[in-house]
């Protein structure tokens, strides 16, 4: 049995948080609220947009978030500013992790694929940037459907895409409500617990498996 690999992008190989030296010289001892503040408005803004199905793309929801952060702390940022941390955000560095994991795994059988929110050209830049991208077999994006997950119609469009099964697919992800919506269609999953101080969300549906780094899924998944 070949089994498929399904690694979510942002928070996962990529560090969103690639962004906060520069966000530092910008507003120095506010940086890492506000870098929090950006992430998780972020994700909420995709969430909003999938469930009132007025769908924009990922960098949509960041560059709103982007602003909403900077209104709602004051910061003061100027529109060539916030550029600035666009641009960086399409150039977000991998985790220290990322690529020996990737490499490892990519000599064994598996079939891997990168699963992202983000519009695929932008995903594929990112990871080719970090230099990752010869690891997949291919990205699947999932504004390929106008939805964002966990909608259960984007786990579904990545099964189909990579026809894969759902009790042979894997998806493997540091944000916890992307393993919830993976476990809700049947997908086996690997949360990426980065910090014993991450929480996970306390629902009925549990990571298969959790482990503190990326290079620990080769033997994760031997199991």
């Amino acid at each position: 049995m070949q089994l498929t690999l399904a690694f979510d992008v942002y928070g996962t190989l990529i560090d969103t948080n690639g962004v906060n030296d520069l966000l530092k010289q910008y507003i120095a001892d506010k940086a890492e609220v506000f870098m929090d503040l950006w992430r998780s408005k972020q994700l909420e803004y995709s969430f909003r947009r999938g469930l009132m199905k007025k769908y924009k793309k990922f960098s949509v929801c960041t560059q709103s978030a982007l602003d909403y952060s900077d209104a709602y702390l004051n910061t003061g940022l100027t529109a060539d500013e916030k550029n600035c941390l666009m641009q960086k955000y399409r150039a977000l560095p991998p985790f220290p992790d990322a690529t020996k994991s990737l490499r490892k795994l990519s000599t064994s059988e598996y079939r891997i694929f990168a699963f992202s929110n983000g519009f695929g050209e932008e995903v594929k830049n990112l990871l080719k940037n970090a230099g990752i991208e010869k690891h997949f077999e291919g990205i699947i994006s999932v504004d390929d459907i106008k939805t964002f997950k966990p909608n259960p119609d984007a786990y579904a469009y990545f099964l189909n895409k990579s026809c894969s099964k759902s009790s042979e697919s894997w998806l493997i992800s540091g944000n916890p409500f992307d393993v919830i919506g993976a476990g809700s269609v049947g997908m086996n999953s690997v949360w990426i617990r980065r910090s014993p101080k991450q929480v996970f969300d306390p629902w009925e549906i549990e990571p298969t498996v959790t482990v503190s780094c990326l290079t620990d899924l080769y033997d994760a998944l031997i199991i």
